[in-house]
């Protein structure tokens, strides 16, 4: 196995996220936890970048049986900005992207499933990386099952899937040549 990349120095700090009328709890969260992470050391330099390293989390998948819950929930409630909203019935899918800093929330809804009032639960993990070969190969020589590199469905993306079951939470890695939605 790999070593482990160094965290970055510095303060950190973490939070779950309150409302100021009721704090929000896993019952609110529709099931999600939801946690804060800030690392505070604005005078550090960036690290240098490593190809063959993931550079940062790309995205956070959320299932959810009910999107117009979850609208109320990171949009109204949490205020994160709704980047786009599809509904793509050749993925039998309503998508929902909200921009969260750096990083995009994105809800799924099973078209075929309808609405409940079931829990949402987090269905997958994006990591950013700078060359996918590069973390690709990485991966591969560390024993880790990962699938081909192929196109994703962002124009100008490439992704692979991390397939090793031992994190137990469905894993992407995407490189990108910009920012995501």
């Amino acid at each position: 196995m790999s070593p482990a990349l160094p965290l970055p120095t510095g303060r950190w700090s973490r939070t779950t996220l309150p409302d100021t009328a009721t704090p929000l709890t896993l019952e609110s969260a529709h099931g999600v936890p939801i946690v804060l992470v800030a690392h505070h050391n604005d005078d550090a330099p960036p690290p240098p970048i490593n190809p063959a390293v993931i550079s940062g989390l790309d995205h956070v998948v959320v299932r959810s049986p009910n999107p117009d819950r979850a609208l109320a929930l990171y949009g109204a409630r949490l205020g994160l900005d709704l980047r786009l909203d599809r509904t793509n019935p050749e993925w039998e899918s309503r998508l929902l992207f909200f921009r969260c800093g750096d990083l995009v929330v994105e809800i799924v809804h099973g078209l075929k499933a309808g609405r409940s009032e079931g829990s949402d639960h987090l269905w997958g993990l994006s990591w950013r990386v700078p060359d996918a070969e590069s973390v690709h190969a990485r991966l591969s020589a560390a024993g880790i099952e990962v699938s081909e590199i192929r196109s994703g469905r962002r124009p100008g993306t490439r992704v692979f899937t991390v397939r090793d079951r031992a994190t137990r939470v469905p894993t992407l890695v995407l490189e990108a040549p910009g920012p995501s939605p």
